[in-house]
């Protein structure tokens, strides 16, 4: 599966638009996780627990993104993004989303 956030896909061309796809991904650090970070925050600067969790979320989206765009038999997603909000003030919300299409190579 090509993912690119860009309109096009180098060398090749769309053939056909399927629509919008996403994946989302609520992730909770943890109580344990939660205290281990705020002790963190107390001294400042980068928080690894955090850094971790938003990354695995990211990765996550993803592979979610993907298995819708191959359930609408995609072959690549164009213009993909990342959405992220806050839920509760203890979970992340992360949303991959793109255009599915089918592309082929474009011929020279």
């Amino acid at each position: 599966m090509l993912i690119v956030t860009t309109e096009n896909v180098a060398n090749h061309r769309v053939v056909r638009t399927l629509g919008q796809c996403f994946g989302i991904v609520v992730r909770s650090r943890g109580l344990g996780g939660n205290i281990v970070a705020g002790l963190r925050s107390i001294v400042g600067g980068e928080i690894p627990e955090y850094t971790r969790l938003l990354e695995d979320a990211r990765r996550h989206a993803i592979d979610r993104l993907v298995e819708n765009a191959t359930a609408m038999g995609a072959n690549a997603i164009v213009m993909m993004r990342f959405d992220s909000a806050e839920i509760g003030q203890t979970m992340s919300e992360i949303v991959a989303y793109g255009t599915a299409v089918v592309v082929e190579p474009a011929s020279r």
